[in-house]
């Protein structure tokens, strides 16, 4: 099951009235790991940097300037959430209604807002009258977001992608049901369970040598702390 774990920044918070994306992260994700495939742009919003957003988010009109339009990278962005994968954004509502209006007014289809699967609400759903920003869902996981000083896209990614992990219960949330049964069994034509059979030659590995790496070098930015390196090294 392939996911994309998805943020945005933006000069505002009125998609309608001229706000503008001034950076997409994203990151994927399959079978809820991480697969060490991003894509990361800064982009220019045409319009100046309100005061207030560039304490946020530390862009400022000079650093976004040489930074292409959201046109020139919409492509990019479609085919990498292509094929119809979930979009996992804390509070969807807001990130999938900049998206869009920014699709639209370069003449790409809107995403389907079936696709957004909102980390704000699961956190509200399970801990209800509780904080549920990222920050306070990374504290009450213990998801290390020490170098959180500014809003940044890719890095909010990060930092999500760990904390929905927890959210849904884990790195596989359907473990307790796969430890019920052998994984050397398999049901028969009488629905009794039989040892299966091996194959002759083991199939070889899908993971090319660049995704690995890219893996690894994913794993080690996070940090010793984070859920992916304890996985890994267990």
């Amino acid at each position: 099951m392939r996911e994309i774990v998805l943020d945005t920044e933006t000069t505002g918070f009125d998609a309608e009235n001229g706000d503008r994306i001034v950076e997409i992260g994203a990151l994927e994700l399959f079978n809820h790991l991480p697969t060490g495939k991003t894509f990361h742009v800064y982009i220019n919003p045409e319009r100046s940097m309100p005061q207030g957003a560039f304490e946020v988010h530390g862009l400022g009109d000079e650093f976004l300037a040489d930074k292409p339009k959201f046109a020139e990278v919409a492509q990019g962005f479609i085919d990498f959430i292509a094929d119809d994968a979930k979009l996992v954004i804390h509070n969807a509502s807001f990130d999938m209604k900049f998206l869009n209006a920014e699709l639209k007014r370069a003449g790409h289809a809107p995403i389907p807002f079936d696709r957004a699967l909102d980390t704000l609400m699961i956190a509200r759903e399970r801990f209800p009258g509780s904080p549920a920003t990222l920050d306070a869902l990374c504290r009450r996981f213990g998801v290390n977001n020490s170098n959180r000083e500014l809003h940044g896209a890719l890095l909010d990614s990060e930092l999500l992608a760990e904390v929905y992990l927890e959210l849904i219960g884990g790195r596989q949330p359907d473990l307790v049901l796969a430890q019920a049964r052998n994984e050397d069994d398999e049901p028969g034509i009488d629905g009794q369970m039989r040892p299966r059979a091996q194959r002759p030659t083991p199939l070889p590995p899908r993971l090319t040598d660049a995704e690995a790496q890219a893996h690894t070098e994913f794993v080690a930015k996070l940090g010793e702390d984070s859920l992916w390196s304890r996985y890994q090294a267990s």
